[in-house]
């Protein structure tokens, strides 16, 4: 659906301001949407996966691990595929933020896939300026990325960063020179990134964020130790139809949670650059922009 389509429809949780927002600057940012009730599960169930990570030695299905994790130290980087780990996961990301995608979507969404970042001082958590749809190109630039805070999150927790309206903006190659996947940005394009119009989504615990595809973010690495979650959950327009293979597969991949599904593609003229073949595996962004996996 084109954004004037997408307005047409009545607002299920945002404003139509928040919704042209998003449109205009590729981003919004909503401030303790999410309940305390449903924070309190959340964690809950995260802590509980935290101290499963302490029997791991090295990254897995379930587990990507930073370079400094131990059993007396467990520094997770990302819990994959939460929403099949736990029902709490699955059941958060067909509750309210599922409405919200539906206000910057349209009213047929699919589920994309979900992963929880967490960020531990020391534990290789920078993540350099990139943007998403490169990682997984679609027929069109619907998909977007809910994160939710579970914790507060201040300056000093690596925020998410991003840059307005580069959604509207050149989509950048995130190969190296020498034809290397580095899920990021080259040196010499980040450099043309003007980072004084950086906006940094800081916020209390039970904040949202939301950024399109395309939109150019990153986040520094954290100040703090207490590995800051954010859980986050990509979804698209039931129109969108996926060029490639998922790199974050899940058993709800494009599974309907509002809607119907699309009897039509909607195709963006707009071209895309294809990433490597995920159908091997795929770690997380950490990994591949640390050129910890070369195919990645």
């Amino acid at each position: 659906m084109t954004p004037e389509e997408v307005l047409s429809h009545p607002a299920r949780v945002l404003s139509q301001a928040q919704r042209e927002a998003y449109f205009a600057d590729g981003y919004i940012m909503v401030e303790k949407l999410i309940s305390d009730q449903w924070l309190d599960r959340l964690r809950g169930v995260t802590a509980e996966f935290v101290e499963k990570s302490r029997a791991e030695t090295q990254s897995g299905d379930v587990f990507d691990l930073a370079p400094g994790h131990s059993a007396d130290k467990p520094m997770v980087r990302r819990l994959k595929e939460p929403d099949d780990r736990h029902e709490a996961y699955w059941d958060f990301a067909t509750d309210i933020i599922a409405d919200v995608v539906a206000d910057l979507v349209g009213p047929n969404v699919i589920f994309h896939h979900s992963k929880l970042n967490f960020k531990w001082h020391d534990g290789g958590d920078a993540v350099r300026w990139h943007q998403d749809i490169q990682f997984y190109p679609h027929t069109n630039y619907s998909p977007l990325t809910v994160g939710t805070y579970l914790q507060d999150a201040g300056g000093g927790d690596g925020p998410v960063a991003i840059i307005p309206g580069s959604q509207d903006g050149p989509l950048y190659d995130q190969y190296d020179a020498d034809g290397n996947w580095t899920g990021s940005l080259s040196d010499t394009a980040a450099a043309k990134i003007d980072e004084s119009k950086a906006v940094w989504l800081t916020g209390p615990a039970g904040s949202i964020t939301v950024h399109n595809c395309r939109t150019v973010h990153g986040s520094p690495p954290s100040d703090v130790t207490d590995g800051r979650p954010l859980l986050l959950n990509a979804y698209a327009s039931a129109d969108a139809f996926a060029y490639t293979h998922n790199p974050s597969y899940s058993s709800h991949y494009r599974q309907v949670v509002r809607g119907e599904p699309a009897r039509w593609a909607h195709h963006d003229p707009r071209p895309c650059l294809i990433p490597p073949d995920w159908s091997g595996g795929y770690t997380s962004i950490f990994a591949a922009q640390a050129g910890e996996e070369a195919a990645e």
